[in-house]
């Protein structure tokens, strides 16, 4: 939408392929900060990234999100074809004849059009972070290099983001991460208060607590600065103050109002007057390209959400306020669980979030409600995901090929559950929804979802066992297709769910997907005060799959 000649942005949160989406539904330079973290498992062994890799998968098997990157010559065919890039194509044919068809390659072959595109995207005045690890960081550096141009590299900011084991034996651990920053042109957005860090008065370096040494009566730190012009030809500055006659950077009557209130003071008769400079009213201490600052989330972190490669708030928060304004546009093409998306809403900026999978999606969906500005609601649009049943047919077609688990993820999120893989604990069990109960316990719902022609008589007595194994206080089975009158029986015959509550609700339900999409009545509803904490099985559960969950 355009208004007053410039595109109007909404927040948008997009699934699916990155690629496909910022080729078909963004358009160029909308976006005045692109923060990326792409998937990367350097956790597993730094040979294998190299290791050769043959035969040709089908585009089916080609999953351009997952962290094990397979090599496919189809893929390097099909870059070759798209010469948009001079520079870039030149680039990948000559690491290609170094690296050959090896999983690193086929990383730099899935990232280069990517990053062209986000080039693309990014307004004259933008920037672009790109998080990664030292395994890969040299080679999409020369990828971004051959897009941006090395001339404008700002800066290659590293993050200590945990403190070095002891377990190594034949090297130095790797504790940190690497961002390349780039700018499109040399007037990309830059706040220099951003760039310093507020000094913390009780772990001062050693030369700022010698340098403002003295104390207020309010025990307010302060260091006496010079007043004095650098400029001895400045007539208009030339005059006698408390018995001194010098150049003075201020004029008289700008002294005289500063001696008032107590921020000029003259050491002792005769002496040099001098000002007050307090430590609390500078910008702080200034940043350098090592941040060591910034912790990274333990297991305790309240703002933790299991994901294994989590990044602070703290950290996007830097990045955002350095590069960015108020009501400028912040892109994340690899969302995982979502910390830029939030940094952008809590800090007043637009955003655009892309990603790949339905359990991320609706995971960022929950902290954007939750974590963001108490009392607000955050509007966005929700772009890619079913909305209809027609959709939701062609998303269960489609994932036929992945067990039909993206569905299944997506389904369960109709109702705001947890999804659960079947082949863990909760056999049986493709979502939960946790609940605190008046016994002051935790108690759930568990979900079963069923799509094409699953939904059976014996499939529903066989839920109605699972309920009672897991001990669940009512279970939902969402269907595509209609239950007969029989599976209504059945669902019948197990009587109402023991949960203390003004409505009564069914021990088994069975709700279609069309039901759930277009009627606003929900199979359950839970009180606020009974409505228990996401847990961290999300991440958890997407690292037993295999998911990918970057942030």
């Amino acid at each position: 939408m355009f208004k007053g000649g410039r595109l109007e942005v909404m927040n948008q949160l997009f699934y699916g392929d990155n690629l496909e989406v910022m080729r078909e539904r963004i358009p160029d330079e909308v976006a005045d900060l692109v923060y990326l973290d792409p998937p990367f498992n350097s956790s597993r062994s730094y040979n294998l990234l190299f290791k050769q890799v043959k035969g040709d998968p089908s585009p089916a098997q080609i999953h351009a999100f997952e962290d094990t990157w397979t090599w496919s010559p189809l893929l390097y065919e099909q870059f070759k074809a798209d010469r948009r890039n001079a520079t870039l194509f030149e680039l990948i044919e000559a690491l290609h004849r170094i690296l050959g068809a090896s999983e690193m390659m086929a990383y730099v072959l899935m990232m280069a059009p990517r990053l062209l595109e986000l080039y693309r995207k990014l307004k004259r005045t933008g920037s672009l972070y790109l998080h990664c690890d030292p395994v890969a960081s040299h080679y999409l550096r020369m990828v971004l290099d051959a897009v941006f141009g090395p001339q404008n590299l700002r800066n290659e900011i590293i993050w200590n983001r945990t403190l070095a084991k002891s377990l190594m034996t034949k090297r130095l651990p790797r504790n940190h991460d690497v961002l390349l920053n780039y700018v499109k042109t040399p007037d990309a957005t830059w706040n220099p208060n951003a760039a310093f860090t507020r000094y913390d008065e009780s772990d001062l370096d050693e030369r700022t607590d010698s340098k403002y040494s003295h104390r207020d009566p309010n025990g307010r730190r302060y260091q006496l600065d010079n007043l004095i012009n650098p400029n001895p030809d400045r007539p208009n500055l030339t005059y006698e103050f408390l018995g001194v006659t010098r150049v003075w950077r201020w004029t008289r009557g700008r002294m005289y109002d500063a001696y008032q209130r107590g921020l000029v003071v003259q050491p002792r008769p005769g002496a040099v007057p001098r000002l007050k400079r307090y430590l609390d009213e500078q910008r702080g201490k200034p940043l350098g390209d090592v941040w060591t600052d910034i912790p990274p989330l333990n297991s305790q972190a309240k703002e933790r959400r299991g994901y294994p490669t989590q990044k602070p708030l703290a950290l996007l928060e830097r990045i955002i306020a350095a590069s960015s304004n108020d009501g400028d546009v912040v892109m994340d093409p690899f969302c995982g669980c979502g910390t830029a998306l939030v940094a952008a809403e809590r800090m007043r900026r637009k955003w655009i979030g892309i990603d790949i999978t339905y359990l991320a999606i609706n995971e960022i969906i929950h902290r954007l409600k939750t974590e963001c500005v108490e009392g607000t609601k955050p509007e966005f649009a929700l772009i890619g995901s079913p909305q209809d049943a027609l959709a939701a047919q062609k998303l269960f077609e489609s994932t036929a090929g992945q067990n039909h688990k993206p569905f299944e993820q997506w389904a369960v999120t109709l109702v705001g559950g947890e999804y659960r893989d079947r082949g863990g604990a909760d056999r049986g069990v493709d979502g939960v929804v946790p609940i605190w109960g008046f016994d002051g316990a935790l108690h759930k719902i568990v979900i079963q979802v069923k799509g094409g022609q699953a939904l059976t008589l014996s499939t529903v007595r066989d839920f109605a066992s699972v309920i009672k194994d897991n001990k669940a206080l009512l279970g939902l089975m969402i269907s595509m297709k209609e239950p007969t009158r029989e599976m209504q029986l059945v669902c019948e015959q197990q009587g109402y769910a023991d949960w203390p509550a003004e409505k009564k609700y069914p021990k088994l339900q069975i709700r279609t997907v069309k039901d759930l999409l277009e009627d606003p009545r929900q199979p359950f509803e839970i009180p606020d005060h009974a409505r228990a904490p996401r847990s961290e099985g999300v991440g958890k559960q997407a690292r037993s799959q295999g998911e990918l969950f970057e942030e």
